[in-house]
């Protein structure tokens, strides 16, 4: 899954909203409300002070041309079925172009990303751009330590009230899009809202519904790319382990000079382990054709074979500064997302720890984990009978679709990019893919293909 590393995060202390301010944002209608700002009247920056339970926290001077670049807080409950739980401000990105243009609804499924960035769909349709930061990630966190509010339901809801208070704004077409994780996060908020959007594209989105075995992945990872490829990793991840002392000694000697430590997953030894056992899935889900030549053969030193491994599974990520942040995704694989399996057969004479790469590994002992076996399948039992309007696109190289989405309503497909890998668009696909999801995109948005509204959406945008 797609993890924002290298993301710095905007933080600023939560603000108290009224109770009256709640409900009045847990009240809003799908469509806009009375009195609400009309296209063209006003500053955009005083309409959005004027919604209940949203603070403008700061606008960023960072924009592209014709765009406004706004940090928002909007108070959301800790439980949508209990207004007794509290409250907690979640975290949302605004990119405004005109009230009158399309928006497209992203979320990244993990921490908000705050640089000025548009996703495909926005750059498509010149539209506007509201992410939502995932809660329980960077500054949208409710307060506690426990994780009992983090599912996927919960999530959804909190993307379909942000879709019915900035209606009150934006009254033409809305695209929701992800990729990954947020593609997840996409996908489950059209589950249970399938009425929020007119659209959605999904990109490299796992489908994990069957995690009684793990079979599709490994199946998947005994054929991708080539023979030659496949045993220029496992010969790697061979070295790597008969090399362990020296590897161990090399990352802990990374992390004391970085102050880190490893004691969320127990041991620089367990953390490598881990990093190794998954560099064969993460190899084949970032890497290309090209990059199997860079393989380390069995003439490369330890300090070649260290980078790979360090640059392939990005070890920082099992040490605990970066491993703290991710433990909301750990606890969501655990509970009901699911996940993969990968090869070991191969390197059943070299480990030493239990649990392999499972979710339980990455979660503190503290924080009570447990299946929820029905929550995948409900979610592909909707999208495969009554998903309409969907795009998803996915890689043939990229071991996170061995289980994909496959929509069955209305208006749907899924389309391949060859040779792709967790990183597609829809530029990537072939030229006649390419139009076809185009021209959905375009349709779904009331624009025509050079990207002007149609009379349809231009009389909606209106109302």
């Amino acid at each position: 899954m797609r993890v924002w590393t290298r993301r710095r995060l905007l933080t600023s202390a939560a603000t108290a909203v009224s109770a009256a301010g709640l409900a009045a944002t847990t009240a809003l209608p799908a469509r806009a409300a009375a009195g609400a700002a009309r296209p063209g009247t006003g500053d955009i920056a005083d309409a959005l002070r004027a919604l209940p339970g949203l603070r403008l926290i700061e606008e960023r001077q960072d924009a592209e041309a014709g765009y406004r670049h706004f940090v928002l807080g909007l108070r959301q409950p800790v439980d949508h079925t209990n207004p007794a739980a509290g409250t907690f401000e979640q975290r949302l990105i605004l990119l405004h172009t005109a009230a009158d243009r399309p928006m497209v609804l992203t979320t990244t499924g993990y921490h908000a990303v705050l640089s000025p960035w548009r996703s495909e769909p926005t750059i498509l349709l010149g539209a506007n751009q509201l992410q939502v930061e995932h809660r329980y990630f960077g500054t949208s966190r409710p307060a506690g330590t426990g994780y009992a509010h983090l599912t996927i339901r919960q999530a959804a809801d909190d993307h379909h009230r942000v879709v019915r208070l900035f209606r009150r704004l934006y009254h033409g077409a809305w695209i929701s899009t992800g990729s990954s994780k947020g593609g997840l996060a996409t996908v489950y908020h059209r589950r249970f809202h399938p009425q929020d959007v007119d659209g959605t594209v999904v990109y490299s989105a796992p489908n994990n519904v069957d995690d009684r075995d793990d079979s599709a992945y490994l199946r998947f990872l005994a054929t991708v790319g080539t023979p030659a490829g496949r045993e220029a990793v496992k010969s790697a991840q061979r070295r790597l382990l008969l090399d362990r002392a020296g590897m161990v000694a090399r990352y802990e000697a990374w992390a004391a000079a970085h102050n880190d430590t490893f004691r969320i997953i127990g041991s620089a030894d367990q953390a490598f382990e881990i990093a190794v056992l998954r560099v064969l899935f993460m190899f084949w889900q970032r890497g290309s054709a090209a990059d199997v030549a860079r393989i380390p053969g069995l003439e490369a030193t330890a300090d070649e074979l260290y980078t790979w491994l360090y640059d392939t599974a990005g070890l920082p990520l099992y040490a605990d500064t970066a491993a703290r942040r991710y433990v909301p995704y750990w606890y969501q694989i655990g509970t009901q997302l699911g996940y993969g399996d990968v090869p070991t057969d191969h390197l059943a004479d070299l480990i030493r720890h239990s649990g392999g790469i499972e979710a339980r590994n990455f979660v503190p002992r503290d924080i009570p984990m447990a299946f929820d076996a029905a929550a995948m399948p409900d979610i592909d039992r909707w999208v495969r009978r009554r998903g309409s309007r969907m795009l998803v696109v996915n890689g043939t190289q990229d071991p996170s679709v061995a289980e994909y989405f496959d929509p069955g309503g209305h208006d749907s497909r899924v389309l391949w990019v060859p040779g792709g890998n967790h990183n597609i668009e829809i530029a990537n696909l072939s030229p006649a893919d390419r139009a076809s999801a185009e021209e959905a995109l375009f349709r779904w948005a009331g624009q025509g293909a050079g990207g002007q509204a149609s009379p349809q959406s231009a009389s909606r945008a209106a109302l």
